[in-house]
């Protein structure tokens, strides 16, 4: 989760700039936040001290990383850190290194740095950035299949989150609905899960829409429900396909074919499952007889 970061102190035409990119994170248009952050940093190369400068690069990478292309950000990223300059900065700058390691798999390595972001946001005293620490970490337990950690740090960061925060809080439901669901906690999950897509999408959210979307066709599936899963995995597929997201489609595939199978559906099945196999694993000719002959949700974990 991104554009979180706000400093107070800062120069005005730095801070409109800055404060444009975080809207367009909010409303889930990353590629016009990263336009407005490389502003930002080209200004504070011109007329900025260098705290500014690292706080601008630090806006700009949380954009990059996000959209894919966040590796030519890390070295200075881990400068930022290890010079220890500035508490705020450094604590950027590590919450930004975790969110690249979690984007990449590497899931030992974010841990590392998300909770270096956490203890200095606890240092710092900021609840909003202790609470997307721990959703943080919570993500990357999550990946891992610790769920019942993954809760704990979920719910840590719901109850640390500002209440005005909507779409990081949005966020955070879809992370702890999906948990409850996996633990069969299906009443609790189902209701965040829905709380999760009504915020997003009522701001306009479209992009983070299809999160809590995906994660409700595994909780109709996980329920016994596979023509309410259909339906909610094909909103979620028209999203996806205009917005883009390479992982969600894998795995909204998975379970859309599943979903099909189980409502009797072997054609539509294997059709997706055929789409799933040529876009993803070209030289699996198998797959999609495999996919068919077992239980398709014991492979997927949509967070990792």
């Amino acid at each position: 989760m991104i554009g979180e970061e706000t400093v107070e102190g800062i120069p005005a035409a730095f801070e409109e700039l800055r404060v444009r990119g975080a809207q367009a994170i909010e409303a889930g248009r990353l590629e016009e936040a990263e336009r407005y952050f490389e502003e930002a940093f080209v200004w504070a190369e011109q007329h900025g001290e260098s705290n500014l400068l690292d706080l601008a690069l630090c806006n700009r990478a949380a954009a990059a990383i996000d959209l894919g292309r966040g590796e030519r950000e890390l070295p200075r990223l881990r400068e930022i850190l290890m010079r220890g300059a500035d508490p705020v900065n450094c604590r950027i700058a590590a919450y930004n290194i975790a969110r690249y390691y979690e984007l990449n798999k590497s899931f030992k390595k974010a841990l590392f740095y998300g909770q270096i972001a956490r203890d200095r946001s606890e240092h710092l005293g900021r609840r909003d950035w202790l609470a997307s620490s721990h959703n943080l970490i919570g993500n990357l337990l999550l990946a891992e299949s610790f769920f019942e950690k993954a809760c704990a740090e979920f719910e840590q960061a719901l109850a640390l989150s500002p209440e005005d925060a909507v779409v990081r809080r949005a966020l955070i439901k879809d992370n702890l609905g999906y948990c409850y669901t996996v633990q069969g906690r299906y009443e609790e999950g189902f209701r965040l899960l829905f709380e999760s897509y009504r915020s997003l999408r009522r701001l306009g959210a479209i992009r983070y829409s299809v999160l809590p979307r995906v994660a409700l066709c595994f909780a109709y599936l996980e329920v016994g429900r596979p023509a309410r899963a259909l339906r909610c995995g094909r909103e979620a597929l028209d999203t996806i396909e205009t917005t883009g997201g390479s992982e969600m489609m894998k795995n909204l595939l998975y379970l859309l074919g599943e979903a099909a199978n189980l409502n009797g559906d072997l054609e539509l099945a294997r059709n997706y499952f055929s789409r799933l196999q040529r876009e993803f694993y070209p030289d699996a000719g198998y797959l999609p007889d495999f996919l068919l002959a077992i239980d398709v949700r014991k492979l997927i974990n949509l967070k990792a």
